[in-house]
């Protein structure tokens, strides 16, 4: 106020004249930019309600690089190029029997006709809902089966390829599992078919719809932005001897060393697949729903996390899985149980099948979770709860993949005086 109050007694100009009306607003707004303070939070603090952390996003990014450069460049420097693709693709095109996962995911075509052809007859009324039920049951179970049989049962299988394979006749029973229910609906309520059978075997969701929505156009620049972010390959090594041992505290050491790498290699894997692969799959197909995942990484509860990191797989359990369940009069708890029961189950037979032997610590860890979402959700809330889940993901995972790379070292590598040495 005595600045302003000056302001109006100031002398006259000069010139002999009194202060203009626009010269005075002039001295106004120039009182009141004299205030540089107000009431406001800090960025980083969560009541300011900034969001906008892309740089930090891309300060990882460039973290993560950095930080890997040296063990790439040092891999390449001692060891060299290992692998020439023009060799790889020349030995596949003049032998393609010695890619044999590779004639093993072709071969599962048969089950995709055998569900389509069945779907068809059902569709015509040739045949009855009971006899289609039967045939589907079948050609299910042989999804399953078949795979298995065939990766334990030829040795030229690798555990990747195997593994792969695997992979791919998994997400097959998923989706021709949907495919039946679906149409069996759209059966009892009489409703047209559309027969998109191929379209949703590549499209990336686990649930049939007689129509997907579909974008308007492929956006090349996109496209390209997701392909050239698909590559990375873990190594893990000299974890044998403490484990082989037993040595506790060595063990311990060997874990907590081996936790972030593999969890850096696990979010990579993450990013990889559930955001570059699956939308450059869904804009290679103008597939419109692009929500492979939400924001699990604000998860305050193990039961969050599970409902949001995977959202195909999510969908198609709680669709075709455990809303049946409600529905014939299972409570919440057993149709939780039930959903863990065979996400353990599928995690266990595509670790265990491709390294044909048989631990169950993919199962065993998964059916953990049970008892572990129940502790976090009743002793832990937000940011503890929020570490908790972050916790079993860095440390859980490491767990499991040293047991396995123990099992497979004794089981297959121990009397190999090459890797013995190495280790």
């Amino acid at each position: 106020e005595m600045y302003r109050t000056n302001l109006s007694r100031a002398p006259i100009s000069s010139r002999g004249s009194q202060p203009s009306e626009t010269s005075g607003s002039i001295f106004t707004e120039r009182a009141v930019n004299f205030h540089c303070h107000k009431l406001q939070e800090s960025m980083l603090s969560s009541a300011s309600g900034f969001k906008n952390y892309r740089g930090i996003l891309n300060w990882c990014v460039v973290m993560l690089v950095l930080s890997n450069a040296r063990l790439f460049l040092e891999n390449l420097l001692r060891y060299g190029i290992l692998v020439d693709p023009i060799q790889v693709v020349s030995l596949f095109l003049k032998d393609p029997y010695s890619w044999p996962a590779a004639c093993l995911v072709i071969v599962s075509n048969v089950f995709i006709f055998v569900a389509l052809y069945t779907e068809r007859k059902l569709a015509m009324g040739s045949i009855s809902e009971k006899v289609g039920l039967l045939i589907y049951i079948f050609n299910l179970t042989v999804i399953l089966c078949f795979p298995m049989v065939v990766v334990l049962k030829l040795p030229s299988i690798t555990p990747v390829g195997g593994a792969f394979a695997l992979g791919v006749y998994t997400i097959l029973f998923l989706k021709l599992y949907s495919y039946k229910d679906v149409n069996r609906w759209c059966r009892e309520r009489t409703q047209v078919k559309a027969r998109n059978m191929y379209y949703f075997v590549f499209a990336p969701t686990l649930c049939y719809e007689l129509n997907f929505p579909r974008s308007e156009s492929i956006r090349m620049g996109f496209l390209l932005r997701r392909l050239f972010e698909m590559w990375m390959v873990p190594i893990i090594r000299s974890s044998m001897k403490p484990l082989q041992e037993m040595d506790y505290s060595r063990m311990t050491e060997r874990l907590l060393r081996l936790a972030v790498p593999n969890h850096l290699i696990w979010l990579i894997f993450f990013y990889c697949f559930f955001h570059s692969s699956m939308n450059f799959v869904a804009e290679l197909l103008r597939f419109g729903d692009r929500e492979f995942y939400r924001d699990w990484w604000n998860s305050e509860t193990i039961t969050y996390f599970w409902q949001n990191w995977n959202i195909p797989v999510h969908k198609w359990c709680l669709r075709h899985f455990y809303k049946p369940l409600l529905r014939i009069g299972a409570g919440k708890l057993l149709s939780q149980s039930a959903v863990f029961f065979a996400s353990a189950f599928f995690h266990e037979y595509l670790v265990s099948v491709p390294l044909r032997m048989f631990r169950l610590w993919a199962f065993m860890g998964m059916m953990a979770q049970l008892p572990l979402a129940w502790f976090v959700a009743r002793f832990l809330r937000g940011n503890y709860g929020n570490a908790a889940v972050w916790l079993s993901l860095i440390i859980g995972q490491p767990i499991a993949v040293l047991m396995y790379v123990h099992d497979y070292y004794v089981t297959h590598c121990q009397d190999d005086p090459t890797i013995s040495e190495a280790l």
